[in-house]
């Protein structure tokens, strides 16, 4: 019988050799596959913001044309001035500016009139409505210039695309290249498009009254959600007992913060509209549906920063004979309160977000004015970007990007105020 082989230094030094390499080239690898998928991530990510910056940073690029329009007393009535009609008056001072006679059917005025926008005649008659005393004066009234002549100027609609193939025409095209060239017609930063509220008119729609809506909205949903969430979370760590009911509930919580936003606006839509009767399209049963849906995320957040508190804190508290609520409301919580509001600042930001519950509970009428109250008609920022989105004129879809880049700055300042609120009161242990 031959005894086995002893190995020799040499050959386990080897042997040992080979598996450090080995093992070395396999955290070589992981650590490149790691970092192209860090590049991939990055490159979608700066795909999907060049493109909405691209295509909507052109909304905040104002056009607007200045008319001199003389109030021919003739044709406005003192007693019902608003019988007048102060868009064919607008049309033609601006063929008077260009040097152009209108035919007898009005065809040239009819031309104007698709490159300015109706605002114009709507300031005419605002200001002969409080000052009746203008008629038979000259005034010079300024406002947009209709979507598609703002197109035009911002190099989106092109005089080498056939003319069959755009709106305007080469007359119109040649028009407003003379208005511009006289100084009629300005460029400058588009404070409307944050100052006005939504319209049917692409150059007079603004975020103003979506962004009032989320904020309402995103009040209901934080003063119900927090305080709720918080306190939720904190009996379930630190009081309930732990048998099988509490088990069950956080399997259930855990289940809730994965079931689909949609579910939560057929819940609301059942719950608060049909048998509540809360009104549809409001802030109020916007912000009730996102607190559902906040709810859970809030929860988890405050479990896991309240776990993260050492048990060294509570011992202290109760060695010095400190209740078991003292302890949690005026030591436990207080020191968790970071990971508490980043938790509930998070939760917040991606309810902002959502769409499809608020679509199920009727947020998708439309509003051209500034919500009146928390019951009132309402749109918000997601539901405009949709609502645009689907609108035909072309001169909404720059201002659906334009929408995107408001919510994603709304977004990101929650994010930021999420990450100094950890920082700022974080410790370590």
């Amino acid at each position: 019988m031959t005894d086995a082989a002893i190995p020799t230094a040499a050959s386990l030094r080897q042997t040992v050799e080979a598996r450090l390499k080995k093992r070395h080239a396999q955290e070589m690898r992981f650590r490149l596959y790691g970092r192209m998928a860090i590049i991939v991530a990055l490159c979608f990510l700066a795909l999907l913001l060049g493109r909405i910056v691209t295509q909507g940073y052109s909304t905040f690029v104002d056009y607007r044309i200045a008319v001199p329009v003389y109030l021919d007393p003739a044709r406005i009535d003192k007693a019902d001035p608003t019988g007048a009609n102060y868009d064919m008056l607008v049309a033609q001072s601006i063929l008077t500016k260009l040097g152009e006679q209108d035919d007898d059917l009005g065809e040239k005025s009819g031309k104007v009139m698709e490159i300015m926008s109706n605002d114009l005649g709507f300031q005419l008659l605002k200001m002969v409505r409080e000052d009746p005393s203008l008629i038979g004066k000259t005034i010079t009234v300024t406002g947009p210039v209709k979507s598609d002549a703002a197109l035009y100027f911002k190099g989106q609609i092109k005089r080498s695309t056939p003319q069959d193939s755009r709106k305007l025409d080469d007359q119109q095209l040649d028009w407003m290249d003379k208005l511009k060239a006289s100084g009629a017609v300005t460029s400058g930063f588009n404070v409307s498009f944050l100052t006005n509220s939504d319209s049917t008119e692409p150059e007079q729609a603004g975020v103003l009254g979506a962004i009032v809506g989320s904020a309402m909205m995103l009040l209901v949903t934080a003063v119900l959600a927090v305080p709720i969430g918080v306190l939720a979370a904190t009996y379930l760590e630190e009081f309930a007992p732990k048998n099988r009911w509490t088990d069950i509930i956080e399997v259930n919580i855990n289940n809730l913060a994965a079931v689909p936003s949609i579910v939560y606006g057929l819940l609301g839509l059942a719950v608060f509209s049909n048998w509540l009767a809360v009104p549809r399209s409001s802030p109020l049963l916007g912000g009730l549906v996102l607190a559902l849906m906040a709810l859970p995320t809030i929860i988890i957040a405050t479990r896991s920063a309240l776990k993260a508190v050492p048990p060294s804190i509570r011992e202290a508290a109760l060695g010095v004979g400190a209740s078991r609520t003292q302890t949690v409301f005026h030591h436990v919580l207080p020191l968790a309160m970071p990971g508490v509001m980043t938790g509930a600042i998070l939760s917040l930001a991606h309810a902002l977000g959502e769409t499809a519950p608020l679509l199920m509970i009727g947020m998708i009428s439309f509003v051209p004015g500034v919500p009146e109250g928390f019951t009132g008609a309402a749109t918000v920022l997601p539901v405009q970007v949709f609502i645009w989105e689907n609108a035909s004129e072309r001169g909404f879809h720059e201002r659906t990007a334009a929408a995107i880049i408001v919510l994603l700055v709304f977004m990101i300042i929650m994010n930021l105020a999420a990450i100094l609120v950890r920082r700022r009161f974080e410790r370590r242990w």
